[in-house]
């Protein structure tokens, strides 16, 4: 067993000596860093037990004890009723005997990632990582590796910033649905139980449910986070949902102190990333699961989404978004300031699906070619212009977005603008209504002046003329189903 009470005395020490203090008010002096909005573009990674079932979604080690469920039935079938076969009976075929950090990392390189985030604990309460807080960890079993060290010294390596998510705050419930039937989960009592402590689950989004986590539990749950940090060094710490739960306020605070002490310590950087404004506004980073914003926004923020729509681990049944599609939701997120953090879900051995790696080369085929349009950008002055509307809010990428040819999204950076065509047409010839000519009297509309239009990874010099309704473009031998680029020089 660890020794809490010196890691209590740890994070107080830490805390009182930096420049941040636990309070929101000391938090807000915090700013989002450069690098972090020159990235624009990560990857996030689910990889687990839940990738041995492979069934259903990431959440199994829930929904296998739900009666009922598809995910129960589907484990009676195949290994036996829960109380003989439970969720921990799958950490031994947790193998991972095809992982390569290395083969991950120049995969996600090419993609044209900057940082990546992997799951470093999921709701299961199974640490991907060498740890002193708990044995229930895969450098103790499973593969017998430690999986997120392994990874961010070769994130390192390859000039990628690394990252890590933790999930274990649903802990408190998610494995609650075993003691309604005799099932393994049953005898998750004593705190250092793989499944403790596995209490009743309430409304997610009750911010006051019952029963709360105990000063115990979150105790625990705050020196864990504070291990990853210490341990690994992570540039990025993501939290999934309900840290928003009115018990978790007071340990997010002295966490986030810890975390950005450490980092002035070490001469670095950092982000929180935090969803259902968990943490005050101002102290951390706004993010969307599967969603974005409709309009620019003054503050920056990211979305969190996956390659495949149902699921964010491998399955054998996963529905995988195309390549353009993700491109134009990446184009739309950097136009209006944020950020995009893709997920990938490997399988059990540790490969990476052939429909997951195709996605991946696509988007940085693309990026290598159209990428000063995204990386070290900064929005202008407007976001888009178009008729289609992209939906505000999580959980809204389940539907494929239809732009159109004047559906078009921008980025600045230096003296070039670029004018993204989310949807080219054949005909080659397209209008940027943004850029017509003004007089001043219509100010604030643009009034600059264009020196030079090209189109960026191809050869041809576009036509291009400006008048009232436009700046006008046509081109003869472009053709490309995803988003083209066009790279507007102003004097």
């Amino acid at each position: 067993m660890y020794d809490k009470q010196a890691w209590l005395q740890k994070i107080e020490e830490v805390i009182a000596k930096g420049p941040y203090r636990a309070d929101w008010n000391s938090l807000s002096a915090y700013r989002v860093p450069e690098w972090y909005k020159n990235a624009k573009f990560g990857i996030f990674i689910h990889w687990g037990i839940y990738s041995v079932p492979a069934f259903g979604n990431e959440w199994y080690s829930r929904n296998m004890y739900i009666q009922g469920s598809s995910e129960f039935e589907h484990h009676r079938k195949t290994y036996g009723e829960q109380k003989d076969f439970g969720y921990k009976d799958f950490i031994p075929m947790f193998r991972a005997e095809k992982f390569d950090p290395k083969e991950w990392a120049e995969l996600f390189k090419k993609a044209g990632a900057k940082y990546v985030v992997p799951v470093a604990e999921h709701h299961d309460g199974f640490q991907m990582y060498d740890s002193e807080i708990s044995k229930w960890n895969a450098a103790n079993m499973g593969p017998k590796r430690n999986v997120l060290g392994e990874l961010s010294a070769e994130f390192n390596r390859q000039g990628m910033v690394n990252g890590a998510s933790t999930h274990r705050i649903e802990h408190w419930f998610f494995m609650s649905h075993g003691k309604e039937f005799e099932s393994d989960i049953t005898d998750a009592e004593q705190e250092g139980d793989f499944y403790w402590p596995a209490m009743p689950e309430r409304d997610h989004y009750d911010l006051f449910s019952e029963p709360a986590p105990t000063v115990d539990f979150l105790e625990d749950w705050m020196i864990r986070t504070c291990e990853l940090i210490d341990r690994y060094r992570i540039k990025v710490l993501y939290f999934d949902w309900w840290i928003q739960h009115q018990s978790a306020k007071p340990y997010l605070q002295k966490i986030a102190a810890y975390y950005y002490n450490r980092a002035a310590e070490w001469g670095e950087e950092v982000v929180i990333c935090y969803k259902h404004d968990a943490f005050m506004f101002g102290t951390a980073l706004v993010d969307i699961e599967r969603g974005q914003f409709a309009q620019i926004q003054p503050f920056y923020w990211q979305t969190d989404t996956a390659i495949a729509k149902n699921s964010w681990c491998y399955t054998e049944n996963n529905d995988f978004k195309k390549a353009k599609d993700i491109l134009c939701d990446l184009v739309d997120i950097v136009s209006k300031n944020g950020n995009l953090l893709l997920n990938v879900g490997p399988k059990a051995d540790g490969t990476i699906s052939d429909e997951d790696r195709a996605v991946l080369l696509e988007i940085g085929e693309w990026m290598e070619k159209n990428g000063e349009a995204v990386y070290g950008t900064r929005p202008w002055r407007i976001a888009a212009e178009g008729p289609t509307e992209v939906a505000e809010g999580q959980f809204t990428d389940g539907k494929d977005k239809v732009f159109t040819a004047e559906d078009f999204r921008f980025t600045v950076k230096g003296d070039s603008l670029y004018a993204i065509c989310l949807h080219y047409p054949e005909d080659g010839k397209v209008t940027i209504k943004a850029l017509g000519e003004q007089d001043a009297s219509h100010l604030p509309k643009f009034h600059g002046i264009i020196k030079s239009v090209e189109v960026l990874g191809f050869e041809e010099q576009p036509d291009w003329k400006r008048d009232g309704e436009g700046l006008h473009i046509e081109t003869k031998a472009v053709s490309s189903d995803k988003p083209v680029v066009f790279k507007i020089r102003l004097k």
